[in-house]
């Protein structure tokens, strides 16, 4: 009879919890890219749209013109503003979400290590009945010589 671990059935259970808990940090970590990666096109665009307003003003600009370029620029300040609370946001959400992980590693951890214990007993225990059903094997050789 092969080795069988009593708990299999929770080991696969946690197994599943913690690719679905990395699943989700994967997730939130991606959109934290994102996040990052628009708030950086954001500081270009705002940088590029200030310094062409600085050579405009120096050509004499059009009061009209320079309003919509500051417009322009405040609409993108703000915007970042906006995806800066929401990164922020992800960065906690995060936070708690690699909280959960750790929790479902551990669980696992805690069962693989008991399977590889039991695991291991088992082994030692079908080698003893080896050896011995070896042992017995030999002696009653020795004896009935």
């Amino acid at each position: 009879m092969g080795f069988r671990f009593s708990l299999a059935t929770i080991l696969r259970l946690r197994e599943s919890v913690e690719k679905r808990e990395e699943s989700a940090l994967n997730s939130i970590l991606l959109e934290i890219s994102n996040l990052q990666r628009a708030i950086d096109e954001l500081n270009i665009g705002i940088t590029k749209r200030s310094e062409r307003l600085q050579v405009e003003m120096k050509n004499s600009l059009e009061a009209k013109q320079m309003q919509l370029s500051l417009n322009e620029i405040n609409a993108a300040v703000e915007w970042r503003r906006e995806l800066l609370l929401m990164l922020e946001e992800m960065q906690q959400r995060k936070k708690e979400q690699m909280k959960q992980y750790r929790a479902a590693v551990r669980g696992r951890l805690m069962l693989t290590e008991m399977r590889a214990q039991q695991r291991k007993e088992y082994e030692q225990k079908q080698e003893r009945t080896q050896q011995k059903f070896l042992d017995d094997i030999f002696a009653s050789r020795k004896y009935s010589d």
